[in-house]
């Protein structure tokens, strides 16, 4: 890995916004105003007699509707992922009176785009298409959710395929990190287990996908989120007219709270002649409902959550270590969490974990600054308004979160909140979550090149 080029630091001067706060600007561009107040939502939010929550809002200025309909996933049973991948790349081959072309056929013909994906939490469709069009692709969809026909020839390609995506997945040390670090975190939990594994794919059968079906996709916990150039309330009542006949409750299965997270050694995960090492270190984050949340974004947002934050401009700009690190906070139904990761050359692995373990503390034990915090602040609500812009993007923002259980109302309220956090308040998450001694690590590489050097920096263990 060549280490990026070079540039000489832009000159930075003070200047103030509209607040009177003081913030940093490159010579020639002009200071950020303050951020306008987010726009309300014309939003329809009902539940069906079936439990089925509908969520429609009204955005028009192109004239398509995007439609997400999320399905509550989890489960603890043995092999789960492996059936929920599997099922989700069946479900549209057809169904009882339509076989894979005649349903692709019927998609096209709306003009209408309709895809299935399935994480540890939720069965996703997404799907959009022209607004007047609407009505049949609903009719399609309860077509699918009623009659999906998981046919043996077609449960056969799609698990070969799903098998060699895997095969090829698991080459990738970033795939493996990411795996080591989930085992690290959540040791048997369903969420160490998020990437099936291919024997486990290979054992699975069509009529295991229809047992599937009939337990999981039910409309209880689910929500369908419609946005576009619609009439929300037509489009409760097209819902209502399409899916009245998806009945029943989804199984009492027991699902286990997550574990907490114990800090430890290193772990190394040879990699035998590798060339690069995948570095991933993960602990607790706050759920985005915690009045303290904003603060904590900001935080990680100085960490290592944009371009020019810490961790990127001291592995980056100033050591040439990688091209780009990168900190984020992930949310799931039970928790959330705080993850770093960064691909490194085998050489400079140690001297890496090293730069990362000090921007940590010095961020843990330092107060950040008013102008990191000003900085990170507009950055936040500008990106999460460019985000929900789209008719597409405020569908997939609004099924995250109501599928996490927040109100659509977070959308508008989230701004304010970011532009009223403190520097002290950042520098007091900051402190909480991001000290070393929080956080497990793990390192994919070769360990013949990587572990002593490692070993002299941090613990390191199996």
């Amino acid at each position: 890995m060549s280490a990026p080029t070079r540039r000489p630091a832009a000159k930075k001067t003070a200047a103030h916004n509209e607040t009177g706060t003081a913030s940093t600007t490159v010579a020639g561009v002009p200071a950020l105003t303050a951020p306008r107040r987010a726009r309300g939502l014309s939003t329809t939010d009902v539940v069906l007699d079936n439990g089925l929550r509908v969520l429609v809002v009204r955005k028009p200025g192109v004239p398509l509707a995007e439609v997400r309909l999320r399905v509550p996933f989890l489960s603890a049973r043995s092999g789960h992922s492996a059936r929920a991948a599997l099922l989700a790349d069946t479900i549209l081959t057809g169904t009882q009176s339509r076989d894979r072309a005649a349903l692709a056929a019927a998609i096209q013909a709306l003009g209408a785009d309709l895809q299935t994906g399935v994480d540890a939490d939720r069965l996703l469709f997404s799907g959009n298409v022209l607004a007047t069009n609407l009505r049949p692709l609903l009719a399609l969809l309860a077509e699918i959710i009623a009659s999906a026909a998981y046919r043996d020839a077609d449960v056969v390609g799609e698990r070969d395929r799903l098998v060699e995506k895997l095969t090829i997945a698991r080459s990738r040390s970033a795939v493996v990190a990411a795996e080591a670090l989930a085992r690290r975190m959540y040791g048997s939990h369903p969420y160490a287990s998020d990437l099936p594994q291919p024997e486990e794919v290979r054992a699975t059968g069509a009529a295991a996908l229809r047992r599937l079906h009939t337990d999981l996709i039910r409309p209880e916990g689910s929500v369908l989120v419609v946005v576009g150039d619609v009439s929300p309330a037509r489009v409760v009542d097209q819902i209502q007219a399409a899916l009245r006949d998806w009945t029943g409750t989804p199984p009492r299965g027991r699902i286990p709270a997550l574990p907490a997270i114990a800090p430890g050694p290193f772990e190394v995960v040879h990699r035998d002649g590798s060339v690069q090492s995948s570095l991933r270190l993960g602990g607790p984050a706050l759920r985005r409902s915690d009045p303290r949340y904003a603060a904590l974004q900001l935080a990680n947002t100085v960490f290592g959550g944009y371009f020019s934050s810490r961790w990127t401009e001291n592995l980056r700009e100033d050591k040439g270590y990688t091209y780009g690190p990168h900190s984020r906070l992930e949310h799931n139904v039970l928790g959330s969490s705080l993850v770093l990761d960064a691909e490194v050359a085998t050489e400079v692995t140690a001297p890496a974990v090293l730069e990362t373990v000090y921007e940590l503390g010095r961020l843990a034990s330092l107060p950040v600054t008013s102008d990191e915090v000003e900085a990170v602040r507009q950055y936040s609500i500008g990106t999460l308004a460019l985000s929900t812009a789209t008719q597409a993007g405020l569908a997939s923002t609004l099924s995250g979160l109501v599928g996490n259980g927040l109100d659509p109302s977070w959308l508008q309220e989230h701004p304010g909140n970011l532009a009223k956090v403190s520097v002290e308040e950042v520098s007091a998450v900051a402190a909480e979550f991001f000290a070393p001694t929080r956080l497990v690590g793990v390192v994919v590489g070769d360990a013949g090149v990587i572990s002593e050097p490692l070993a002299k920096i941090v613990a390191v263990g199996p």
